[in-house]
């Protein structure tokens, strides 16, 4: 399947942020056989090189249309060319927020260019949330000037390894990561070069950086201290591990597993199973158990590219359940009933 590259800009109003997407499309085009661009505004079509695919609507009544209305159908095309060929990058000029979230729910590398300064975000605290958690999903960012990169930059965290597997939490007897500890010690001996992080704080910390020094795992598990962030660990790590004795759902898990991370889980009450469907969004161990959270690391190091794919996809879909927006729209419809909101 031949890759493609889908240039996504809702809205071209005819400013700068346009005339650098002209040039782009045009220059890339010469070096990519296969590049779409996704836009309401086809007045703008003749801009582009005739080699330049543009996906748009067939009436030019919707770029009357204001900008969200825009980025809502926009969206729609973009995810019919995704379901068309998942072999795809997509290159988000406008609406990042949007475009980002939908290639993470569909597993799609996304290139984002960002023209708005973080600091013109910082005003408002959920706006300043969103430009922190979801442009770190995305898997580069393009940004105007040396500056502009270094706020971005020194809103990442510095750590050297990728395609980890994470564990986060606080360090106390409820998390069990001593047990996971030692059952990726054991793991260990069979992959030697898989990297473990945990990130957290708490009273079992010591206890829990003698049994690693204990075991002689110094180089292959690694503690870090709890940090806001944590969305840019989970998008690097290729399996988040919740190995709590008890525990809600686990809103860690659905996090990681929006952030494109595959999930190993305990079987403890209220919630992890219900979450991964019983296994089929993700893989289950009998809580506790000695030997069982190994056994579940080397089922998943076996697993073909095809079955983590359809596991996290699922597990993608649940995560619409435990939305903090879905228990409001829970809480609107009882207060709705009881009082007459």
């Amino acid at each position: 399947m031949n890759k493609n590259l889908i240039v996504f800009m809702p809205s071209i109003e005819g400013g700068g942020v346009e005339k650098n997407l002209f040039l782009v499309c045009n220059y890339l085009v010469k070096k990519i056989s296969n590049l779409k661009v996704i836009t309401i505004s086809n007045k703008y079509s003749n801009k582009f090189d005739k080699s330049v695919e543009i996906i748009s609507l067939k009436s030019r009544q919707w770029d009357r249309c204001s900008r969200k209305i825009k980025y809502f159908l926009a969206l729609i095309l973009l995810i019919k060319e995704i379901l068309k060929n998942k072999n795809s990058t997509v290159f988000s000029f406008q609406a990042n927020i949007y475009c980002i979230l939908v290639c993470k729910i569909f597993s799609v590398r996304v290139i984002a260019r960002s023209n708005t300064a973080p600091i013109g975000w910082s005003k408002n605290f959920f706006k300043r949330l969103i430009f922190k958690v979801v442009l770190n999903l995305s898997d580069k960012v393009l940004v105007n000037s040396l500056e502009f990169k270094k706020e971005i930059d020194d809103r990442k965290p510095k750590y050297s390894y990728k395609n980890f597997f994470l564990a986060a939490g606080r360090f106390t007897r409820q998390k069990n990561f001593i047990y996971l500890i030692n059952e990726f010690a054991k793991f260990i001996k069979s992959y030697p070069n898989e990297k473990l992080l945990i990130i957290g704080e708490g009273e079992l910390k010591k206890k829990m950086q003698n049994q690693i020094k204990k075991l002689s795992l110094t180089n292959n598990i690694k503690i870090l201290n709890y940090t806001e962030n944590i969305y840019y660990f989970m998008k690097n790590s290729k399996c988040f591990i919740l190995s709590s004795i008890w525990e809600e759902v686990g809103f860690v898990i659905v996090e990681a597993s929006f952030c494109n991370s595959f999930i190993i889980s305990s079987d403890c009450k209220n919630g992890p199973e219900e979450f991964l469907k019983n296994g089929e969004a993700g893989l289950i161990y009998n809580s506790n158990i000695e030997d069982k959270l190994f056994e579940k690391l080397v089922e998943y190091k076996n697993l073909n590219n095809k079955r983590v794919y359809e596991k996290k996809l699922l597990a993608k879909i649940n995560c619409s359940k435990f939305t903090m927006f879905n228990h409001y729209l829970k809480l609107k419809h009882i207060l709705n009933e009881n009082y007459s909101i």
